[in-house]
């Protein structure tokens, strides 16, 4: 009877062991992809072997609960490493309900280098503004009775011109006489146009000193006094006198001289006529 007594009692504890089930001895395990990163990253984090539970996994993260998911035997949920966590490495686990445990690490990392980038500011071009000089002459006013007197006009003729300045050899002149303005200021080689009351009155070229000479030829020109422009790039203004020759002073002598012997002859006959009555 021992012999059947000891097979009784080992077929006992395989049945034992037969019953016992292999889930129960399956090991937990948590882990973290990636399991590097700096603070503020997101992370997932997987477990395993949870069996035979109910309610919740929590992930913790340095003692503190990090995130919680529902229960399931092999799950994942994503998370976020706080933001300021230091660098180093952190331990971290997974829990639930029945005391099911498992830890891991995760190494924190430096923050990724910020790039800044600076735009040089914008190139501002200036050009200086035109400069337009305009001089006009000091005014001669000339009276005369005989057209030789028309020769005594403004000064100006025999002084070089400045910079940016109009002249005009004569200041008083009759219709038909020939007039030349100079001129200087000028750019090099620019072509100057004289204008006077909207009509072209002459044309040339400046020199390489920016300086020109040309007669004025009026078409049409009343007595006054007019003003001459020279357009080269700059506007140049000079002005001239045109005056008539009057001829009154040499008739009025003439009437005199009549009315004088008129009245001598008058002062005869009336001694001549008295003389006779007496």
């Amino acid at each position: 009877m021992r012999p059947a007594g000891w097979a009784v009692a080992l077929a006992t504890g395989i049945a034992l062991l037969s019953a016992t089930p292999v889930a129960a001895q399956q090991q937990v395990t948590v882990t973290a992809s990636p399991n590097t990163g700096p603070a503020g990253s997101s992370t997932t984090f997987t477990w395993t072997g949870f069996i035979r539970c109910k309610g919740t996994v929590r992930i913790t993260w340095a003692g503190a609960v990090l995130t919680t998911a529902p229960y399931a035997a092999n799950g994942s949920v994503a998370a976020t490493i706080p933001p300021g966590t230091k660098e180093g490495t952190y331990v971290f686990t997974a829990n639930d309900e029945c005391n099911h445990l498992a830890r891991n690490t995760f190494q924190v990392t430096p923050p990724p280098p910020v790039t800044t980038t600076t735009q040089p500011p914008p190139t501002t071009t200036t050009r200086p503004p035109l400069v337009t000089t305009t001089t006009t002459p000091p005014a001669t006013t000339t009276t005369t009775d005989t057209p030789s007197s028309s020769s005594s006009g403004t000064s100006s003729a025999s002084e070089p011109p400045g910079d940016g300045v109009l002249v005009l050899d004569k200041g008083n002149i009759q219709p038909g006489e020939d007039l030349t303005a100079t001129g200087k200021g000028c750019p090099t080689g620019a072509s100057v146009t004289l204008r006077s009351l909207g009509q072209e009155v002459g044309k040339t070229v400046a020199d390489d000193k920016g300086e020109f000479t040309s007669p004025v030829k009026f078409t049409n020109i009343e007595p006054g006094r007019h003003t001459v422009r020279a357009e080269c790039g700059i506007v140049l203004v000079g002005n001239v006198d045109v005056t008539l020759s009057s001829s009154s002073g040499g008739t009025t002598s003439t009437l005199v001289v009549l009315l004088f012997f008129l009245l001598v002859g008058a002062a005869m006959l009336r001694r001549q006529f008295t003389g006779l009555r007496r």
